[in-house]
């Protein structure tokens, strides 16, 4: 049989589903994932038959092999799986070293304007001041500065991700009720002892949270250093795919940069949940990036 659980804080709308057999295990997976897949199925069965018989073509008044359907961007990606592996490898190494860097400049942004209002005055004007610029624009400058290696698609994963990272980080050190600090002082626990103790527990889902939406755009990031110069990587494939009118190879190449982010996100889900499943219940969970 199947049992539930609820949490501490009664809400059904939290309970943990134990699976006892192999038949609640199976109505948990039809609940959760069915509704979307038929969503999906449906979607791209009608992609299919509208390519298929030109209705898409027609309607946006182009010639059909610029419009394909949902069977040639599969037998191109069966067809290109060597070369689409190869430059997405590239472009994966890419998001992973930029986002990696955008954790650590994050995070330590974060717990500087955290621990010093000096600090947080000076330099949360020029945070915000970074998303303003916009990165379509400034990659050229980057690849003119730093030249056609990594560094520029590095540097415009960083100014992507860092945004979302730092300020979600900050605002869970910034969420502890004032009290506990004060009562963490009555036990002579020193400055670190309270960070240790309480603040970063606190705000350690927030940071998953920063970390989800991060890890999401991260790919585009890279595609726009790949863009703006690159001889290699998925957005370089992109572009000469675009110039030589192969379309389904696009398109491919644009579902495979989607899995990486898609298999990103889940991963960082995963991990949250083992490592701050504090903070999917209670008041902070409306936090943006959790389900």
């Amino acid at each position: 049989m199947k049992a539930r659980s609820r949490s501490r804080d009664g809400n059904p709308a939290t309970e943990r589903v134990h699976v006892g057999d192999a038949t609640g295990w199976w109505s948990w997976v039809f609940r959760r994932w069915l509704p979307p897949l038929l969503i999906v199925a449906l979607l791209i069965g009608a992609w299919e038959v509208a390519a298929q018989v030109g209705v898409l073509a027609d309607a946006l008044n182009l010639q059909s092999f610029l419009v394909p359907a949902p069977s040639e961007i599969a037998k191109a990606l069966w067809e290109d799986r060597t070369l689409l592996a190869d430059q997405g490898w590239v472009t994966l190494k890419e998001v992973l070293a930029g986002f990696l860097l955008s954790v650590v400049l994050g995070v330590a942004f974060a717990v500087a304007m955290h621990l010093s209002d000096t600090v947080r005055r000076a330099f949360y004007p020029l945070v915000v001041a970074s998303q303003t610029v916009p990165i379509i624009a400034i990659a050229p400058i980057l690849v003119v500065w730093f030249g056609y290696g990594i560094g520029p698609k590095l540097a415009i994963i960083a100014l992507i991700c860092f945004f979302p990272i730092t300020v979600n980080t900050l605002d869970g050190l910034r969420s502890v009720d004032p009290e506990l600090p004060k009562l963490m002082r009555t036990l002579d626990a020193g400055r670190l002892q309270v960070f240790r103790r309480v603040e970063a527990p606190m705000a350690l889902p927030y940071f998953f949270s920063g970390t989800k939406i991060a890890v999401a755009v991260a790919v585009i990031g890279a595609v726009f250093g790949e863009w703006a110069g690159s001889d290699s990587g998925l957005g370089h494939l992109m572009l000469q795919a675009s110039a030589q009118l192969l379309t389904a190879r696009l398109f491919a190449a644009m579902l495979v940069l989607s899995v990486f982010a898609i298999a990103l996100f889940a991963l960082l889900a995963a991990l949250e949940r083992r490592v701050a499943w504090w903070g999917r219940t209670g008041p902070g969970r409306e936090r943006v990036g959790i389900p």
